[in-house]
C-alpha cells in the first residue's frame, strides 16, 4: 500500500515516533491514521522499559506558580531529543509533574534518592511500633510501611493527582510510550512563601 509522506509527517508530530515506525504502523493501519496511532502506542508501552537505558540530555525546565503567588516550583525533565522536547505532550506532562510537585509536595524524586539515614529512622520508628510481634511479621510490617513512606515523599510513587488510580512512575511511562523516547524527572524545587529555610 502507498503511504503518503504528508500522512507520515502529521502522525509523526502527533505522536514524536520515528518517521519509519510511523511509516509501518500505516501500513499495517491501511493507512488509518487513528489506527497507526494506537498501534504506535501499543508497541510504546511494550518498549517503554527497554528505552530507560537511553541517554535523555534534551527536554525543558519549566515553572509553575500557584493562584495566589505564594507557591511555586521548578522542575527539569529530560527527553532523548530536541524534537520531544518541543512536542505538545511532553510540554503537557511537564506541566502535570509542576502541578503534582505543588499539589502533593514529594521530598525527592525517586526511593533510591532518600538518604539511608532517614530510611534507617523511618525502619526504627515502624519496628519499635510492632516490637511485640514475631520477627517475620516486624519485617513484613516494616516493609509495608516503608513502602506507604515511598508513596508520600517520592515523586515517582505518589498517586497521580489528576488520575490517582496511577502512580507518576504510570504516568512517564505512558508517555515515554506514546512518544517512543525515554523521560526523565532529574530534580525539582519547590518553595512555599514562609516556609523555614534549611540550615546549612
Amino acid at each position: 500500500m502507498q503511504i503518503d509522506s504528508k500522512q507520515v509527517q502529521a502522525l509523526r508530530e502527533k505522536t514524536g515516533a520515528g518517521m519509519m515506525d510511523c511509516k509501518k504502523a500505516l501500513v499495517e493501519a491501511n493507512g488509518d491514521s487513528a489506527e497507526a496511532e494506537k498501534i504506535l502506542r501499543k508497541k510504546g508501552i511494550a518498549t517503554a522499559a527497554g528505552k530507560s537505558a537511553r541517554a535523555a540530555n534534551e527536554g525543558c525546565i519549566a515553572s509553575y506558580i500557584h493562584h495566589g503567588s505564594k507557591l511555586g516550583v521548578l522542575v527539569e525533565v529530560n527527553c532523548e531529543t530536541d524534537f520531544v522536547a518541543r512536542n505538545e505532550q511532553f510540554r503537557e506532562l511537564v506541566k502535570d509533574i509542576a502541578q503534582q510537585i505543588a499539589a502533593a509536595n514529594p521530598r525527592w524524586v525517586r526511593r533510591e534518592d532518600v538518604p539511608a539515614s532517614i530510611v534507617a529512622a523511618e525502619k526504627e520508628i515502624y519496628a519499635a511500633q510492632v516490637k511485640d510481634k514475631p520477627a517475620a511479621a516486624i519485617e513484613k510490617i516494616c516493609a509495608g510501611k516503608l513502602d506507604k513512606f515511598f508513596s508520600t515523599v517520592c515523586l515517582l510513587e505518589q498517586p497521580y493527582v489528576k488520575n490517582p488510580e496511577i502512580t507518576i512512575n504510570d504516568h512517564v511511562t505512558q508517555k515515554i510510550a506514546a512518544l517512543g523516547e525515554n523521560m526523565v524527572i532529574r530534580r525539582f524545587t519547590r518553595w512555599q512563601l514562609g516556609e523555614e529555610l534549611p540550615t546549612t
